[in-house]
């Protein structure tokens, strides 16, 4: 290697350094030599979520404070003689935390299995021959050819070029491509922008052909940097914000909870031992312990069902954010339009059909060498044209400065030169001093005549066509090179237009999405005019337009206010596509971002939720959240509908968890002021804790009410808490009118009352749970089969548990007959009671919420 070669501006080297330095020529490497080369640099690729060892990755979930509570507990349960409890504990948070873990590895391992399914090949020479080759393959060394529509695969030098023009905004911003050719450069080329002699990863070819040597590959590349920014961990989603804070208030309230009883046990001289294993059991009892598996179990079941509905998640939460998703934010072209397009119209300036034109049209395409757009491709289909008189002599290719593209021709029989011009129509206009009339002679664009010809293009884009203007002008001085200065006193021809006709599901999807408040905002290239049609024909009213030169107006703050009231916006670059999605997320939305371009990965990165497609580039599937096997919007409102129902489910567990703990614990440290031993035993609290969540274990397959599904929703903990402060108290009433009548009508004993309570306490948090999953009617929303009887199963369970060798171990004690009769009568009116609370509080809180959905 050359101990003087210059690694960061590599371009300013001489070739013949850069060969040594890398110890090869410029007829390419052997397969042999490619091979060791890729074991010396590794893939070609970079990961924007860096892989940790596997180790780390188990670890990094044990960080949950409520994982970290339950570890505790269990540690103190087997230091104080209880090793069932310490096992059961244990078992069930290492199997919540391996679940979570494997369902998320095997995720990630389909998305790479999809990645390589779509890899990117490109054109390398190895031993001599031309062969196609993954880019991941790509080693430093390799020689590479690249021709129009190609993705530059790696960072190199260009050893040939012909016509070689470069796209490369992503890198610089720049918005026109750039002519690259071979050659030295002076020491003040030391920036991207100035290495006209060099290519760079993930930029695009526009036009020409070139011979590449490779000098940099995978994270060592420009297009590496971009990676390694992007791999920055993101702020945390809602949900993970929602479970940590959830965990944070069963925390804190447990602790107060433990300390108040043995305060209490305290002062009234009770043995420290029970009141400390008693107070330990009542932390386990509060603490819904089940919660990571549920969460684990519930997602990866959704992650499954969306796998079904072509849909792959590379991150478990990226489920529940998809659900919480109100805002999407897509392009018109493939997601809105059927990305086919036709050329439907080739008129002269009186709107009539010009043979003219189509022929003008077709030369432009046919002879330009560089990226045949939808457009051309189109105009080529035309192939009734007759291209046997005419020869290329040069071309000025597309930028996006100039928005055209010139070919200049030779006719063969009477030597006529012309330069043919096909761009932008309000470009082609301000070149033009003369227009084409029907027998082919020309007048000179005086105003009248311009406001006709205006007219024209206009009426045509409120029709729904994109539209070309086509030029000409007849070259009188031979030359064999066309520059853009030649692109003067052009004579218009007329206007080519096509149709890219909007798909027949998206009228349907965009409904659908709108019904269940996903409300969706375009971001395109397009013109206003374009734009504007393709919402009329797929019925979508138009809130407000912006476009690019609006928006580069305006400070974030304004843009934060417009955004919100704005749903199309026209001639978008990407700068001003990430700009608008994180306006809309400084105004509260759960954003979504559907995109497939390299210049997407920005936006995609920056939205709550990531949505790419399988076909689209390496980089914005690697910045996904989501990849949707279809790029279809009713796939995506299936995928809407999965995550609100794991949600949902989520919820469910969550809910009755906290509202029947709390009431239960709640009246165990109630009781400690007043009875004189133990309202139930520790090892009793953690009996009825174990059974009470084995009947929740089935709640990921229970079915969420429709009504639930219809508006986004996230982690609302002030929405718990309110919730748990509201059936919790309902609990301990029971509770207490449980003490009643053990103490009071059937005068028990120690062991009878804490038989009865358990029996009682087990049967209402069981039995409510038909109650509390869901928020309508519990007798018109069935649960899941399995959840019903697995909790009626449980219920009865506990009632028969007393009459069991099982039970005595425990403490418990056959209760009289007239308990159950008693028993069952109160959990009648329990369940009332709960469902009358429930029902109040959901209007309070809608009523509450109203306001601010409409105001929102």
């Amino acid at each position: 290697m050359q101990p003087n070669f210059n690694t960061s501006t590599w371009w300013l080297n001489s070739l013949n350094e850069t060969l040594s330095y890398l110890k090869v020529d410029n007829l390419g490497l052997s397969s042999d030599n490619a091979a060791v080369r890729l074991q010396q640099f590794g893939a070609n690729q970079f990961a924007i979520r860096k892989t940790k060892p596997i180790w780390r990755q188990i670890i990094t979930k044990f960080r949950n404070p409520l994982i970290l509570l339950l570890l505790f507990a269990s540690g103190v349960s087997a230091f104080m003689g209880e090793i069932s409890n310490f096992l059961i504990i244990t078992v069930l948070v290492f199997f919540s935390v391996l679940l979570d873990f494997f369902q998320e590895h095997k995720a990630e391992k389909s998305a790479e299995s999809l990645r390589h399914s779509v890899s990117i090949r490109t054109t390398v020479v190895r031993d001599g021959n031309k062969i196609s080759s993954p880019v991941a393959q790509i080693v430093p060394g390799d020689v590479v050819l690249l021709s129009a529509g190609d993705m530059i695969p790696a960072d190199g030098r260009v050893l040939d070029a012909n016509d070689f023009f470069v796209k490369q905004a992503l890198l610089t911003g720049e918005t026109y491509p750039i002519e690259k050719k071979p050659g030295e450069l002076n020491s003040e080329a030391n920036d991207i922008t100035n290495a006209s002699n060099a290519v760079f990863m993930g930029t695009t070819v526009i036009s020409g052909s070139a011979k590449i040597l490779i000098v940099n590959t995978g994270l060592n590349t420009a297009m590496g940097t971009i990676a390694e920014n992007l791999s920055k961990t993101p702020p945390p989603t809602s949900f993970e914000v929602g479970t940590e804070k959830f965990g944070s208030l069963i925390m804190r309230m447990t602790v107060l909870l433990v300390l108040f009883v043995l305060l209490v046990n305290a002062i009234l001289l009770k043995p420290w031992l029970d009141s400390f294993l008693f107070a330990v059991a009542l932390a386990v009892g509060l603490t819904p312990e089940l919660l990571p598996m549920v969460i684990s179990i519930t997602l990866s079941r959704g992650a499954m069902m969306m796998a079904k509905k072509k849909v792959i998640v590379k991150q478990l939460s990226s489920i529940q954010n998809l659900g919480s998703m109100d805002t999407l934010c897509t392009d018109k072209t493939g997601t809105l339009t059927e990305a086919k397009i036709k050329l439907e119209k080739h008129v002269n300036l009186n709107g009539e059909v010009s043979h003219r034109v189509l022929e003008l049209a077709f030369l432009n395409s046919y002879f330009e060498t560089g990226l045949k757009s939808p457009l051309d491709e189109a105009i080529l289909e035309h192939d009734e044209i007759s291209v046997e008189q005419w020869t290329k002599i040069d071309e000025v290719p597309f930028d996006f400065e100039r928005r055209r593209v010139s070919v200049l021709i030779n006719h063969s029989e009477n030597k006529k030169r012309i330069l043919v011009v096909k761009g932008a129509p309000e470009e082609i206009i301000q070149l033009c001093t003369h227009y084409e009339t029907d027998n082919k002679t020309t007048k000179t664009i005086d105003s009248n005549a311009l406001e006709k010809i205006r007219s024209i293009y206009t009426a045509l884009e409120m029709e729904g066509f994109r539209v070309l203007g086509i030029a000409w002008r007849e070259e009188t001085i031979e030359h064999n090179h066309a520059v853009v200065s030649d692109e003067t006193e052009l004579t218009l021809s007329g206007f080519a237009a096509f149709l890219d006709p909007p798909k027949e599901s998206a009228k349907s999807a965009l409904s659908a999405l709108n019904d269940i408040g996903v409300s969706v905002k375009i971001i395109t290239g397009d013109s206003e005019l374009v734009s504007q049609h393709v919402c009329s024909e797929l019925k979508i009213p138009i809130l407000g337009v912006l476009t690019g030169k609006d928006i580069d107006k305006m400070e974030d703050t304004a843009l934060q206010v417009k955004a919100e009231n704005t749903n199309l916006f026209c001639r978008m670059n990407p700068s001003q596509k990430n700009r608008i999605i994180l306006a809309l997320k400084q105004r509260g939305h759960v954003v979504g971002y559907l995109g497939d371009g390299v210049n997407d990965a920005p936006s995609l990165h920056s939205a709550d939720i990531g949505l790419s497609v399988d076909t689209a580039v390496d980089v914005a599937k690697e910045a996904a959240d989501m990849i949707l096997l279809d790029h279809d919007l009713h796939v995506l409102y299936e995928g809407v509908m999965e995550g609100r129902r794991t949600f949902g489910n989520i919820m469910k567990y969550i809910m009755m968890g906290t509202s029947s703990n709390f009431g239960n614990m709640f009246s165990m440290a109630g009781a400690a002021l007043f009875l004189p031993f133990l309202p139930m035993l520790p090892t009793q609290i953690l009996l009825n804790n174990f059974l009470y969540d084995l009947s929740e274990v089935p709640i990921p397959l229970d079915k969420v009410d429709q009504e639930e599904l219809k508006a986004p929703r996230i982690m609302d903990i002030g929405f718990i808490r309110n919730f748990m402060l509201t059936i919790g108290p309902i609990s301990s009433a029971f509770d207490f009118l449980t003490f009643y009548v053990m103490l009071i009508i059937l005068n028990a004993n120690e062991a009878l009352f804490q038989t009865g309570w358990f029996v009682e306490s087990l049967c209402t948090q069981v039995l409510v749970i038909f109650i509390i999953r869901t928020k309508g009617n519990p007798i018109k929303s069935m649960p899941n089969r399995i959840l019903a009887i697995v909790s009626l199963s449980v219920a009865g369970i506990g009632a028969f548990l007393p009459f069991t060798s099982v039970g005595s171990y425990f403490g418990l004690v056959p209760p009289p007959m007239e308990f159950y009769a008693i028993l069952a009568l109160m959990v009648v009116i329990y369940l009332a009671v709960v469902e009358s609370a429930k029902r109040i509080f959901y209007y309070i809180h809608d009523k509450k919420m109203k306001p601010m959905r409409q105001g929102s």
